[in-house]
């Protein structure tokens, strides 16, 4: 889908109750293509099986007179014409009719979730209701959904956006009916709690760069950091006066009869206090969809992923550390310890870093050599590193029988620090085991 694509020329609208018919027929006149638009108002009359469908045609005249009135709720300028069609489901009369119309779009108004939630023909629980969920199945065009809360004065125009062909699609119908009304379109993006600034300024400017290429009229970015995607959205729903969202991405195993909207556009249509626009697009979109866009710099995929990856930096580290700390009581088998090391064909070097500590390193070395090296062969070196003691360390820590080594002796051309810190990493240098134990 291009950034600039044009806006629908020809939009069904299924009118099912001409009671809610104006707020669908407004909306799919500010969405029309301005330049050669026109709208079709469908009426559709089922006839059970079993019974010919000539049966339909007296109920196909009042479906019309209803229609009549329908029209007049179409602003003046706006093409529009009514339709009635006679079959034996009203999800394959709306197919048909896009396919004869050519349509762009098919506009849907949904009263919410039925007390019956299957799917009479299908078996499976619906999403919106049977018919809707048919003709999205069968994706003869772009497809909206529009969860009716009452007209009212359309100012701010909400639009959550991940990125992809859905959300584009979102942008661009969002855009015409707030050019249409005057209204501002409020761009809102979620983060992960938490981030670096990095990512914010990485996903920040892949925000900026998609209303740059999908918005002409008057909008405003909104980053939010959030816990729970649903609630933000609602919480910034309270503020609009529509919603317009794009339909999630079907995951890699999902198919596209399982997977119709997505179960975060379905809960804010269903929850939000404005009236919400749900659009998907014809195509056939997956996660692969958004891995591609995820490899582009500057994407909303390519932020989020960003976002994702940082957020799973605290997650791992959390997980070494509960995994790589130890009680002492677990190392208490010496025994069980020097068979291990044994066996793997190791050897394990200890180090003790000094400094002035006169009172404290003979007994500390007397019984690593002890226990350790000599009743159980565990350390294979016993290695004092000094910093420089200006007392008796050293001299102790030799005859007790470590190796003392002074640490600015090693490296030296790198000159010198005092402390035991640069002493630990300068022992690697002289240490000989295969494990290093400060």
């Amino acid at each position: 889908m291009s950034p600039r694509a044009p806006l629908p020329a020809r939009i069904l609208i299924p009118v099912a109750n001409p009671g809610t018919a104006e707020e669908l027929i407004r909306l799919g006149a500010a969405m029309l293509d301005p330049r050669s638009g026109e709208l079709s108002a469908l009426g559709i009359v089922e006839v059970p099986e079993g019974m010919p469908l000539s049966e339909g045609a007296t109920r196909a005249r009042h479906a019309r007179r209803l229609l009549q009135k329908v029209l007049d709720y179409a602003p003046a300028g706006t093409a529009i014409h009514p339709i009635v069609r006679i079959g034996r489901h009203a999800a394959e009369g709306i197919t048909e009719a896009a396919a004869e119309q050519e349509s762009d779009l098919i506009i849907f108004g949904w009263g919410g979730k039925s007390p019956a939630s299957s799917d009479g023909r299908n078996g499976g629980p619906t999403v919106f209701s049977p018919t809707i969920d048919e003709v999205v199945r069968e994706s003869p065009c772009d497809i909206a959904v529009v969860k009716q809360r009452g007209s009212r004065e359309i100012k701010r125009v909400l639009v959550p956006v991940r990125g992809g062909p859905h959300a584009e699609l979102a942008m661009r119908f969002a855009d015409a009916i707030a050019t249409y009304h005057g209204a501002t379109v409020v761009v809102l993006h979620l983060v992960p709690a938490g981030i670096t600034m990095a990512v914010r300024a990485q996903a920040e400017r892949a925000l900026t760069t998609f209303i740059k290429q999908h918005l002409k009229g008057k909008g405003e970015a909104v980053l939010r950091e959030a816990p729970n995607v649903r609630n933000a959205i609602l919480r910034e729903a309270e503020k609009a006066d529509l919603v317009v969202m794009g339909s999630s991405a079907a995951p890699g195993g999902d198919s596209a009869d399982s997977y119709l909207f997505g179960a975060l556009p379905e809960a804010i249509a269903a929850r939000a206090k404005p009236t919400v626009v749900v659009v998907k697009t014809r195509e056939n979109i997956g996660g692969t969809t958004f891995d591609a866009l995820a490899t582009r710099a500057e994407t909303l995929a390519a932020a989020d992923r960003a976002a994702e990856e940082a957020r799973a930096v605290p997650a791992r580290v959390e997980r070494w550390f509960g995994e790589s700390n130890f009680h002492h009581a677990e190392f208490g088998d010496l025994r069980r310890l020097v068979q291990l090391k044994e066996k793997q064909g190791v050897t394990v070097s200890l180090v003790l870093p000094t400094l002035d500590e006169e009172e404290t390193i003979g007994p500390i070395v007397r019984r690593a050599m002890r226990e350790m090296v000599g009743r159980v062969p565990l350390l294979d070196e016993v290695l004092v590193i000094d910093s420089a003691s200006t007392d008796r360390t050293r001299e102790i820590a030799e005859a007790e029988g470590a190796r003392v080594v002074q640490h600015p002796d090693i490296l030296s051309r790198y000159g010198s620090f005092g402390g035991k810190g640069e002493a630990l990493w300068k022992s690697l240098y002289e240490t000989t085991g295969d494990i290093v134990v400060w």
